[in-house]
């Protein structure tokens, strides 16, 4: 299953790639995040590992994330791995006009498990609005300063 979404952030692409590239952020616009920990010596270069916790509703996950690519602030990859599901993210990043900056995510997700793929098949709006939602809490929060975590 493949989509994109597109958003425009009301900020400069140097704040936005800041805002982005923190990890410590991540809680302020990944609903259900828990906790993460680097698995790596060189955290945010190509080929690192982050395990990253999240609890949705009563289920616990547990996400390994893989660098593939890191070019800031044009283009930052990643795999995404848990149980039945490889995610593969592709983001590019777009100054517009020195105050604005376009991000734009292509998402693949391949399910491994019957289960994921039931759930891919059954339900695939469902994926591509958490990843809109994400991109919508992540404009909050890099503009207004609103963190989910305060919800």
């Amino acid at each position: 299953m493949k989509y994109t979404t597109e958003i425009t952030i009301d900020i400069p692409i140097e704040a936005f790639v800041q805002k982005l590239d923190n990890p410590d952020n991540m809680k302020h616009w990944q609903r259900g995040l828990v906790s993460y920990k680097q698995l790596s010596d060189t955290p945010g270069a190509e080929g690192a590992q982050m395990e990253l916790h999240y609890k949705m509703g009563k289920r616990d996950m547990v996400l390994i994330e893989t660098i593939l690519r890191s070019n800031f602030p044009h283009e930052f990859h990643a795999t995404y791995d848990t149980k039945g599901v490889h995610n593969i993210q592709k983001n590019y990043f777009k100054d517009i006009d020195g105050h604005s900056t376009q991000w734009i995510s292509e998402a693949e997700f391949q399910f491994s498990s019957f289960m994921m793929k039931v759930m891919g098949f059954l339900m695939p709006g469902a994926f591509k609005k958490q990843s809109q939602k994400y991109a919508e809490d992540f404009k909050a929060f890099a503009e207004n300063g609103i963190s989910v975590a305060d919800a």
